[in-house]
């Protein structure tokens, strides 16, 4: 794993995401889910791209139920974005570099 990813579970979820001064990325995944598997790298990749200017986040769903509950997740992976402990934008599923690049992108205005 990137040393510009932080694991988070459901205890600090609110100290890493909720109150960072900074715009978080949270991948929800799961260690059996392929598509979760196959955008890894990318988000990896993504995470260096933006170090210092969004925080990436990884939950583990099956570890960390509470938090993936609370926050309705049905399907992953999902990537939630959040600006000032709120979610700004969400999308479910496998993205290309391109298309998360661009989710980000839009929503860091």
């Amino acid at each position: 794993m990137s040393e510009n990813i932080t694991i988070i579970t459901d205890d600090s979820f609110d100290a890493e995401v909720i109150q960072s001064t900074i715009p978080v990325l949270v991948d929800f995944w799961a260690e059996w889910c392929g598509p979760c598997k196959m955008i890894a790298p990318t988000v990896e990749i993504v995470a260096k791209e933006f170090a210092g200017k969004i925080k990436v986040t990884k939950l583990n769903v099956d570890e960390n139920n509470k938090i993936a509950t609370s926050y309705n997740i049905r399907g992953i992976p999902t990537l939630m974005f959040f600006k000032n402990g709120k979610i700004v934008a969400s999308k479910t599923g496998a993205l290309t570099k391109t298309q998360l690049v661009d989710f980000i992108n839009a929503n860091l205005q």
